[in-house]
C-alpha cells in the first residue's frame, strides 16, 4: 500500500485499485473517480493522506474484480456528491441554532423535498454512501446523524405510502431532530469518557429543548412534537414523557427507529460501528417492545435484513455485496457477485433465496478482497 497526499492527487482522476482512509475504510473503488468534491472534503476535515494499493490513471479502468459494478456510476457519484452537499447544509443548520438564528420551515421544506425526490429512485445510492462516508465524520457527528436519520425515515415514510406533504414534513423533522443537542456544550455529546450525573441530567433535556427550538420558529407543531417525542419508547421507558404505544407521534416513531438504526451502525467517541446486519438484528429483537412493529417491519422491508453496501459471504463460496431489496422477502436481498459476469457481459447479480444460494454471513473488512 503507497500513501498519496491528497494536496497532489489531480480532481477526477482514477487509482486502479480502491483508495483508503486511513488504511481500512474504503473512499473510491476503481470506476469511481477522485472528484474535487471528496478532496475538499477530505481537506476540510484535515486528511492529508490516502492509501492505495494501485496507480494514479486518467481514465476509468473499469469493472474489476474489486469494483462494485452493476451499479450506474453516475447515479453512484450523484449520490455521493448530493450526500456531501446536504452534509455541509445539515452543518450550516446547526450553526444556526447554536448561534441562536432564525430557521426557515419553507427553506428547509424545500431543501428536504430533494431527498424525497431521490429516496426511493436511488436508495441503494445513497445507502451505499452513507456506509462508505462512515469515517470521514468523526467531528461531525450531529450533521452526520441528521442526515442519515433522515434519509432513513423518508425511505420508511416512503414504504408505508405517506403522501408528499407528511413526507416532507417528517424529513424536516429527522433532520431536525436533534436541533436541541446545539444548546448543549459540545464537550457533553461528543465526549468518549462517563458522563457526569449532571452532563446526563442535561443529555435529557435535549428533546424538549428541540421542541422549544422548532416552537419559537413557528415550524409545525408536527414537526415539533416529533422533536420532542424522538426518545418515547412504545414500553414507557423512553423519556422525557414517558409516553406509551399511541400517544407517541407518527413522525416520532419513525425518528426513533430510524436513528437507532443510525446511531448502531455509526461509529460514536466511545464505541466501534456494528454492521449493517449486526444492527438490524438487533431492532428485530426490539427488546422490550421499544419500537412500534409496523415501523420495524418497515425498515426491514426497505433495507432488507442484509442491508444494502453490506459485504457478504454466499453459499456457494464467493463473495458479494448487497445491491438491493427483494421486496418479498427481506432475508434474500440482491448480491452483485465479485469477479463474475453475466452471459451478457454486465455484472453478475444474483436473487438470494431460501432453497437456493443464500447469505451465510457478512463479511468484515480484511475478508472482502479488496485490501
Amino acid at each position: 500500500m503507497r500513501q498519496f497526499k491528497v494536496k497532489d492527487i489531480t480532481p477526477g482522476c482514477f487509482f486502479s485499485e480502491p483508495v483508503y482512509l486511513d488504511g481500512s475504510f474504503i473512499l473510491t473503488a476503481p470506476e469511481m473517480p477522485f472528484s474535487p468534491e471528496l478532496a475538499r472534503a477530505l481537506t476540510e476535515w484535515n486528511f492529508k493522506e490516502v492509501v492505495s494499493g494501485g496507480e494514479i490513471r486518467e481514465d476509468s479502468p473499469g469493472e474489476s474484480a474489486s469494483a462494485l459494478s452493476g451499479q450506474n456510476n453516475a447515479r453512484l457519484e450523484e449520490a455521493r456528491q448530493f450526500y456531501a452537499a446536504f452534509l455541509r447544509y445539515a452543518e450550516s443548520l446547526f450553526l444556526m441554532t447554536a448561534t441562536n438564528r432564525e430557521l426557515s420551515f419553507r427553506r428547509i421544506s424545500e431543501r428536504v423535498k430533494t431527498i424525497c425526490d431521490l429516496s426511493w429512485e436511488q436508495r441503494r445510492h445513497l445507502l451505499q454512501v452513507i456506509i462508505k462516508e462512515e469515517n470521514t465524520e468523526r467531528k461531525n457527528y450531529l450533521a452526520s446523524h441528521a442526515v442519515k436519520s433522515a434519509i432513513v425515515s423518508i425511505i420508511i415514510g416512503t414504504y408505508i405510502k405517506l403522501p408528499p406533504h407528511r413526507l416532507i414534513e417528517l424529513g424536516v423533522a429527522a433532520l431536525l431532530h436533534e436541533a436541541g443537542m446545539s444548546a448543549l456544550p459540545s464537550g457533553i455529546y461528543m465526549s468518549g469518557r462517563e458522563l457526569t450525573p449532571q452532563e446526563r441530567k442535561s443529555m435529557l433535556t435535549h428533546p424538549v429543548l428541540g421542541f422549544n427550538i422548532l416552537k419559537s420558529f413557528d415550524f409545525p407543531l408536527t414537526v415539533s412534537v416529533a422533536a420532542l417525542e424522538h426518545h418515547e419508547r412504545e414500553n414507557g421507558t423512553g423519556y422525557p414523557q414517558r409516553l406509551t404505544g399511541d400517544k407517541i407521534s407518527l413522525y416520532a416513531k419513525i425518528i426513533a427507529v430510524a436513528c437507532s438504526y443510525e446511531a448502531l451502525t455509526s461509529s460514536r467517541p466511545h464505541r466501534d460501528a456494528k454492521d449493517g446486519y449486526s444492527g438490524m438484528l438487533d431492532l428485530l429483537k426490539n427488546e422490550g417492545k421499544q419500537y412500534d412493529d409496523t415501523i420495524i417491519k418497515a425498515l426491514v422491508f426497505s433495507l432488507s435484513i442484509y442491508p444494502i453496501g453490506l459485504y457478504v459471504l454466499l453459499s456457494n463460496g464467493v463473495k458479494g455485496v448487497v445491491t438491493d431489496v427483494n421486496p418479498e422477502n427481506p432475508r434474500y436481498p440482491m448480491v452483485q457477485v465479485f469477479d463474475e459476469l453475466a452471459p451478457d457481459g454486465k455484472s453478475n447479480i444474483l436473487e438470494t433465496s431460501r432453497d437456493g444460494i443464500h447469505i451465510v454471513r457478512p463479511l468484515r473488512q480484511d475478508e472482502t478482497g479488496l485490501a
